[in-house]
């Protein structure tokens, strides 16, 4: 027997689900659209082999059409100071939080792209033989597709033009299955993942024991896993090898402050920021905080502050290091209103606790006067 009010929430059930499908395609056609898009950029559809870029982006963990859910889309264009892309191939590295490598790539027609994990700051340094090395500073907060370019100037000083010798100039190259286990672990590193990251950086030491790349991120990922004395020795003979490896030296400077030889640790960072200016504020601070441990505080507080400017609000924290120099060479009321500000406008951080208590002991010594009670309100 026909059930009409059954009939009823059939059909009305049956015109949901079409209206619910309509909404969902509605929805799925952009994407659906980008994909398609996409793959025939790369040859997926037409049969047309992939091109050398997406072909080098694959390769480093980031193909052109990647979902990032968990990360974002780096495309790097390098361009000679005309403006035109770079004609020569360009190394470019990024790293993240200035100091862990996350990835390298040689550049086709001026153009590198990587897929970061996690987000957060990153920088670019692109290296080319003739020209001077180039860095840039990128915020990559939420999933996206970025583009960023730099401009190369050639390096008149340099003997060996990108015309002549093409690549970075004396910089030995890795074989194919040395190179992908490299990268495998730039990757695995730059994510934070050290496990895998471990994994593929021992391999490629077995396939390349003396490439001062690789001891160099086998020695970065040492100093992750607060293996100090293993990071000094993978860095030490990285950067015998290659005694211009700037970022080998900054982190072999840091390796030897994380064990208490801060008089050793000046040496190398003063030789990282020689070789290149580019290679960070990190190790300004890391140098700023060895000068000060060893008596050297005039120095500590110069570079200390070049450090804070130079970080651009990445690590309020080197306000306390400019503040504990500040101290040490007289300058009390200076000092005050560095832990004031940085009490002020850090309040969520576990430093302010420490700021604080260096106050009131500024205060209690006579060195500073303590605050009217219109200011404490304020």
């Amino acid at each position: 027997m026909r059930n009409p009010v059954r009939e009823k929430f059939r059909a009305t059930q049956f015109i949901s689900l079409l209206v619910i499908c309509g909404v969902v395609c509605a929805l799925a056609a952009p994407a659906i659209a980008e994909l398609v898009r996409a793959n025939a950029s790369i040859g997926v559809d037409s049969g047309v082999p992939a091109t050398d870029a997406g072909v080098r982006s694959q390769e480093n963990g980031s193909p052109a059409n990647a979902s990032f859910n968990s990360g974002a889309e780096l495309a790097v264009m390098v361009h000679e100071a005309s403006g035109s892309p770079i004609a020569a191939t360009a190394m470019v590295h990024v790293y993240r939080g200035g100091t862990t490598p996350s990835g390298q790539a040689a550049t086709s027609d001026g153009r590198a792209v990587f897929v970061v994990s996690p987000l957060g700051d990153f920088s670019v340094v692109v290296e080319a033989a003739g020209y001077q090395t180039a860095r840039k500073d990128v915020s990559l907060p939420t999933a996206q597709r970025a583009q960023i370019d730099i401009f190369l100037q050639r390096d008149l000083s340099a003997g060996l033009t990108a015309a002549q010798g093409g690549g970075v100039p004396g910089r030995p190259v890795l074989a194919p299955k040395a190179k992908e286990a490299f990268e495998k672990g730039l990757q695995a590193l730059g994510a934070e993942k050290l496990g895998n990251a471990e994994k593929y950086v021992g391999e490629a030491m077995r396939l390349a024991p003396g490439h001062p790349d690789v001891l160099y991120v086998r020695g970065v990922l040492y100093l992750k896993q607060r293996k100090f004395a293993a990071a000094q020795e993978a860095l030490e003979k990285s950067t015998q090898l290659d005694p211009v490896h700037a970022r080998a030296f900054a982190a072999l400077g840091m390796a030897l402050s994380d064990q208490g030889k801060y008089e050793a640790a000046v040496v190398p960072l003063q030789k990282a920021l020689q070789l290149d200016t580019t290679v960070g504020w990190e190790a300004q601070w890391s140098l700023a905080k060895a000068c000060y441990q060893v008596g050297r505080y005039d120095e500590a507080l110069k570079l200390s502050q070049a450090a804070r400017e130079a970080s651009k609000g990445r690590a309020p924290q080197i306000a306390l290091l400019v503040a504990q120099s500040l101290t040490a060479v007289g300058r009390y009321e200076d000092a005050a209103v560095e832990l004031r500000e940085f009490v002020k406008d850090h309040g969520e951080r576990a430093e302010v606790t420490t700021a604080r208590r260096w106050l009131q002991k500024l205060e209690i010594s006579g060195k500073i006067e303590a605050p009217r009670e219109e200011a404490k309100k304020q």
